[in-house]
């Protein structure tokens, strides 16, 4: 048999190579060029506001920069200064966000200050666009909402761990001769409640570990798709006069910080105020969230369903036996059912709700202090038991839902998506731990995350995919 060659000239081989460099694109970015149309989703207001700031052209038009920036969290890329370099070799990149020349970082860091207002808005936007996409994947998990808050680690120095390293040598140098002082304990003392650079950035709880951060709190819904975020800052405060807050301590010169349960009320508000069509039935909250004042809030001012939150075992001690009640609501001496124990009025105290107070019913007051003439008192104090009751005590114990139910348990699983939100936010999307201490910037990048995974659900409808609608990493791959 006779094989037969073809002659191969110089421009058939350059016409392959040419169309080999063209269409040979990534299909992650072939996938979104083709079904994600940025510029329609784009607020017009954040239009005239990018154009109207400079009051000339620009060079990248705003829906380029956008691009680039959600790419990078798309991507997992951790700084702008990497994301420049992967622009910068990457042209099917270059080509998807309409970039001719890669922008510095200057140019990225002025856009996210210049505009976090609008990046705001532009999620917000977003959240009603998603709604309708979300109902329809499940309408139950939907209209489940869970509330957690969570802070941003900034680049300040003190949580370079030589900075409390420095504190504990000195303490050392000092207590040497003196063994019994705990120099680590008083170390951490010593730590400043806020950063020197900027005082929003606070000392907090973060993560399993104490760390300088600016808090945030966030609401998803049980898909595990954010609702709302919310900076918990100097801003808010003034937003939200009416809310109290803690203090760490009676010094003046402490800074005050917002709780999770005081943050809960004016959150919700802005919540259902920007979004009044929204009518979610179930919140889940963790423990934190267990006082008397949240049950009426949530079920009556929200008019939720049903509010699932575990008890919080702070409020009461496993060592004192649990007081019972009466059918009109009076608590029951723990020894003797029949006597039911004494009012003594109400106690009203600021940033808590009312409450009645109850004493013993052997007590008696003698010489200014009270005492009970029960030979073996139940909380084990000569002043005998005290308890107090409010007019939210019902709804703590029946807030829609059986506590410790099939129901309960089931359901309150689903709480977990928010911090799986949060976490993710931080890890694959590079929003843990920014190389930054300014207000402004820490705020676009998390909304920039937010936005980009809301994309990610209108993407994940558009293909018919539902199952990638927070995340489409593994399109990537």
């Amino acid at each position: 048999m006779v094989k037969l060659f073809n002659q191969i000239s110089l421009s058939d081989t350059f016409e392959e190579c040419k169309d080999i460099y063209q269409n040979d694109k990534p299909k992650f970015l072939e996938l979104l060029t083709e079904h994600l149309d940025l510029s329609s989703l784009i607020p017009q207001e954040f239009y005239w506001a990018y154009h109207k700031h400079l009051g000339r052209n620009r060079d990248y038009s705003i829906a380029s920069m956008l691009s680039a920036l959600i790419l990078q969290k798309l991507l997992g890329i951790p700084t702008v200064s990497l994301l420049i370099i992967f622009l910068t070799l990457c042209k099917e990149a270059r080509e998807f966000c309409g970039l001719s020349k890669v922008p510095d970082n200057s140019q990225f860091t002025r856009f996210k200050q210049d505009f976090v207002s609008h990046l705001e808005n532009f999620f917000n936007h977003l959240v009603d666009i998603t709604e309708p996409i979300c109902q329809k994947i499940d309408p139950t998990l939907a209209s489940t909402i869970a509330y957690d808050t969570s802070g941003i680690e900034a680049f300040v120095t003190e949580n370079n761990p030589k900075f409390i390293n420095s504190i504990i040598k000195k303490l050392k140098a000092f207590y040497k001769n003196n063994p019994d002082v705990d120099v680590y304990k008083m170390a951490y003392g010593l730590m400043p409640s806020c950063a020197s650079a900027n005082e929003e950035i606070k000392q907090l709880y973060i993560n399993g570990y104490f760390c300088y951060v600016y808090k945030f709190g966030i609401i998803t819904n049980g898909l595990g798709i954010p609702r709302n975020i919310t900076f918990l800052d100097n801003d808010f405060k003034q937003k939200h006069p009416e809310m109290q807050i803690d203090k760490k301590s009676d010094s003046p010169d402490e800074d005050k910080s917002i709780s999770d349960s005081k943050s809960l009320k004016p959150v919700l508000t802005d919540f259902f105020n920007l979004h009044p069509d929204f009518k979610p039935h179930t919140f889940l909250g963790d423990s934190i969230f267990d006082t008397y004042a949240t049950y009426p809030l949530l079920l009556g001012d929200f008019k939720f369903k049903r509010a699932l939150i575990p008890l919080n075992s702070r409020n009461s001690n496993p060592d004192i036996p649990e007081i019972k009640y009466d059918v009109n609501g009076w608590p029951l001496c723990f020894k003797d059912p029949s006597v039911t124990m004494k009012p003594f009025g109400w106690t009203r105290e600021a940033g808590r709700s009312d409450r009645f107070k109850w004493r013993c019913p052997l007590v008696k007051r003698i010489n200014g202090k009270w005492i009970t003439s029960c030979e073996n008192p139940c909380n084990g104090k000569p002043c005998g038991r005290i308890t107090y009751t409010s007019p939210a005590q019902d709804q703590r114990m029946y807030p829609g839902a059986i506590r410790g139910s099939e129901e309960w348990i089931s359901d309150y699983k689903i709480r977990v998506v928010v911090e799986k939100n949060i976490q993710y936010l931080k890890e694959p999307m590079a929003c843990g731990k920014l190389k930054t201490r300014d207000n402004q910037t820490i705020k676009a990048d998390l909304y920039i995350a937010g936005i980009t995974q809301l994309i990610t659900v209108i993407l994940a409808d558009k293909i018919h995919e539902h199952k990638y609608i927070r995340s489409i990493k593994p399109l990537i791959a």
